[in-house]
């Protein structure tokens, strides 16, 4: 079927502070693809973009951060991934709006794309795509390309003043990014005082940074941070020498040398870096990769506190599952004897698997005992534990979930890492997994309104879901995404008491799947 496709010398132009870019209209969705929002040279500070004169055509994707591996070709059927050009010159954005103009004054909701600090990019997974999230919430949809890895987290501090913010680099092109929304995006419609981030994975954990640095203050006012509170992800502190001093060397450089690092080919660099990081990691030391803690990042807010600032911004945070339980496939696990599904069970919790059992058939009555074997171990727990210490010192709204449907492949696999984002986006029709006739259609709806109502008001509650409270201190309300939506209150902190303490062994991995984290 055709699709209402416009894009002429005129139409759809706008005027930004720097000039005029030109996009098109597909569908009545005005799309702008690969704007420049900043400049950067190698480990320094984005600047502003120069001013250009006439129009530039924003239709095509922006570079994306050059990673240190290369992208395997795999995974696609449980999460569908598109790779794209790399560059070093990478401050790209993307932008999806239903109107242009500043009447319009549409909520924003800004993408932060996982892959830890290190990798990915805004359109890496198909489900990033913004188009029916914006025309389905009536939201302007951002999606943002950064520094990763070492070009925008190394902190080369100690070799001089003029690194001291190398190791935030590629957040420091984050609130860049933020500020060129907060000056332009009411010329595409969107709201500069309704910006909310949501972000799975290493997003999520860029906006629990963001939420912690200063300069980033006034240019967002919610959060939905998905999976992305883990312990370990959040920053990388201690002296940073002895990695520098080992690429160094690696790369037949002395300390004094080591303003070459800023001309290198990056493969050259990313090489040295993969052939010293590996031992340095496995001592403990810093390896990047992750914010540095200093003047312009405050730290992981669950270790440090959260700043006055951070305490005034409403959070919807949750987790799925299994997380990385896609990792393990369990055959014909509702064929199984009760003896056939404890055996998984202890095969993690060994001794301890009668009670877990117990208390996750408690927790999730509809799902099969075996899948506790893949209960996520990796984010449930630290989230918890940022929300308790969030509404401890905070007034504003904020809300807990846990995504748990079952995916129709092999004999059902619960929730696994990246697997809610087509929902959120609404974006079930671009990933074949996600489709299950007479469920899938429901549930998206369910929580593509929950993400765009918390962006439009602070609330996710609508009138497709049971009543949605805000948690409070002692009261972790969870919203139970699945096939019946159903609200619990502290529905699992026993479960996760047990399992913490008695998990053996992470789950058996069968074939790698490639989900940045």
């Amino acid at each position: 079927m055709a699709r209402q496709f416009i894009c002429t010398e005129d139409t759809p132009v706008v005027q930004t502070k720097a000039g005029k870019v030109r996009g098109f209209i597909l569908d009545g969705i005005y799309h702008y693809y690969g704007i420049k929002y900043a400049d950067a040279r190698r480990f320094m500070m984005p600047e502003k973009v120069a001013p250009w004169e006439g129009i530039i055509d924003a239709n095509s994707y922006g570079y994306v951060s050059p990673m240190l591996e290369p992208e395997p070709a795999m995974g696609d059927l449980m999460v569908p991934h598109r790779y794209w050009p790399k560059s070093e010159d990478c401050q790209y954005l993307n932008i999806w709006s239903p109107a242009i103009g500043e009447e319009a004054k549409k909520p924003v909701m800004v993408w932060l794309h996982g892959g830890g600090f290190a990798a990915g990019s805004s359109i890496e997974q198909v489900a990033y795509d913004g188009f029916n999230l914006c025309n389905f919430g009536d939201v302007v949809v951002v999606s943002i390309n950064h520094r990763l890895n070492i070009l925008g987290y190394l902190d080369l501090s100690p070799y001089g003043e003029k690194y001291q913010n190398s190791g935030n680099a590629g957040n420091a092109d984050l609130v860049a990014a933020l500020q060129w929304i907060h000056d332009n995006i009411a010329a595409f419609g969107g709201d500069p005082d309704n910006v909310t981030l949501f972000g799975q994975s290493g997003g999520g954990g860029k906006i629990s940074s963001l939420l912690q640095t200063p300069a980033a203050d006034g240019l967002f006012h919610k959060c939905i941070i998905m999976s992305g509170i883990a312990d370990g992800i959040m920053f990388q502190e201690g002296d940073s020498r002895p990695l520098i001093d080992g690429m160094l060397k690696e790369l037949g450089l002395t300390a004094t040398e080591v303003d070459m690092l800023e001309t290198l080919p990056y493969e050259q660099l990313a090489a040295a870096y993969n052939k010293v990081s590996p031992d340095i990691r496995a001592a403990g030391g810093y390896v990047g990769c992750a914010p540095v803690p200093n003047g312009y990042y405050v730290g992981d807010p669950r270790q440090v506190g959260f700043t006055k600032h951070a305490a005034t911004i409403p959070v919807m945070s949750g987790t799925v599952l299994a997380e990385f339980g896609m990792m393990m496939e369990i055959p014909h696990k509702h064929d199984l004897t009760a003896d056939q599904q404890m055996q998984w069970v202890r095969n993690t919790y060994g001794d301890s698997a009668e009670q877990v059992a117990e208390l996750f058939h408690k927790a999730y009555p509809e799902k099969c005992i075996a899948d506790a074997a893949v209960l996520d171990t990796f984010a449930r727990v630290p989230t918890c534990d940022f929300v308790e210490k969030k509404v401890s010192c905070s007034d504003v709204p904020t809300y807990n979930y846990v995504f748990s449907f079952e995916f129709p492949i092999g004999s059902g696999r619960v929730a696994w890492h990246c697997s809610d984002i087509p929902f959120a986006f609404h974006n079930t029709d671009k990933v074949v997994i996600c489709n299950k006739l007479g469920v899938s259609d429901r549930l998206e709806n369910q929580i593509a309104t929950a993400w765009v109502n918390f962006a439009k008001y602070g609330d996710p509650n609508h009138a497709g879901l049971p009543k949605w409270p805000v948690c409070e201190p002692g009261k972790l309300y969870t919203m139970i995404l699945d096939e019946n939506c159903r609200v619990e209150l502290n529905h699992d902190k026993e479960l996760y008491a047990v399992a913490m303490k008695s998990v053996q062994k992470p789950p058996r991995k069968g074939k790698k799947l490639m989900v940045h984290r």
